[in-house]
């Protein structure tokens, strides 16, 4: 029901983003703490997003409820960053991207630190994070028309681990990446690809489980067969690993049928940002045997929202030094 609403209130939200259940659908557990990101749809957009509070949220493990020990508001800020896909046709419309790239940062809230990245074959850091809109934006302007494959599995994990070092601040961090998911590495893509293969990739994206990525797939499809660069099977099979990586990160795949459409896009990635609320509670169930605990929130007399996560997690026991 709610995949069904959520394609009718998101048109530009790929619904096959919704958590499966997979194995590798799984949530961070730190120091016995079980760290869900929700997200809130609100089902009736006329009345805007509702301001919700902890006693709104109830959770359940194995169909048991748990108690709440940490709740974060969805007005926290945000270390945000853009990741933005340069190579193949996108690269030939530059300008295109820097207004959009602009529309993102102005659409960010004050308290928001926004960094920019590019990437081909090699991830290359527009900005830092910073709260200064002026030097973001005077960034994005120097962008340039870039040269090069696409190493997309690569550039994502550069994200993560050296732009958003773990550990490194307080703030719930997200990172919006925009591209056509097409790595070289796919099979029947010319050029060499990332190191980093998706399956390492998903493993990664499980370790920073307190970072949000939001994939936004631009459809470079029709244009790229007809350059012969990729075939429609790389594309089929990128537009599935996109879906699997939000489903990972408990959240959706949006699309992007032109650059021109991005501009509306990333308003909505930063409204839908503004109704991710942080949960966290130590699991009344102390064993860690490696088994499947099942997930579920629920939003207590609220039938206006409806709420997304994760759907489950592994309770292995925590890695000492």
């Amino acid at each position: 029901m709610v995949s069904i609403l959520l394609a009718l209130l998101l048109p530009l939200v790929d619904s096959t983003a919704q958590s499966s259940g997979d194995p590798s659908d799984t949530v961070r557990v730190d120091s016995d703490l079980v760290d869900l990101k929700v997200s809130i749809v609100t089902l009736n957009p006329v009345n805007g997003s509702p301001s919700l509070e902890q006693k709104d949220f109830l959770v359940l493990e194995d169909g048991e409820p748990q108690e709440i020990t940490f709740f974060a508001a969805a007005d926290a800020s945000f270390d945000l960053v853009l990741l933005l896909d340069l190579s193949g046709s996108t690269g030939d419309k530059i300008k295109l991207v820097r207004k959009s790239a602009r529309r993102f940062v102005n659409a960010t809230r004050p308290l928001d630190r926004v960094a920019v990245v590019t990437f081909t074959d090699v991830p290359h850091v527009v900005s830092g994070l910073t709260l200064d809109r002026k030097q973001l934006n005077r960034a994005i302007d120097e962008i340039e028309a870039p040269s090069g494959g696409t190493n997309f599995w690569d550039a994502l994990r550069f994200v993560l681990e050296r732009v958003l070092a773990p550990g490194q601040s307080s703030r719930r961090s997200a990172v919006v990446v925009m591209t056509d998911g097409v790595d070289n590495a796919l099979p029947d893509v010319f050029g060499g690809g990332s190191r980093t293969t998706f399956e390492q990739l998903l493993t990664v994206l499980q370790k920073h489980g307190e970072v949000l990525v939001l994939p936004i797939y631009l459809d470079t499809e029709k244009e790229e067969t007809k350059r012969r660069r990729a075939p429609s099977s790389a594309f089929m099979l990128a537009r599935e690993q996109l879906a699997q990586i939000a489903a990972t990160c408990g959240t959706l795949l949006y699309r992007a049928a032109k650059v021109k459409d991005l501009d509306t896009v990333y308003e909505r990635v930063i409204r839908d940002l503004s109704t991710v609320y942080s949960i966290g509670y130590r699991p009344s169930n102390k064993l860690r045997d490696g088994s499947w605990r099942s997930v579920v929130v629920r939003l207590v007399a609220r039938q206006d929202v409806a709420a997304h996560t994760k759907k489950g997690y592994y309770a292995k026991a925590l890695e000492r030094p």
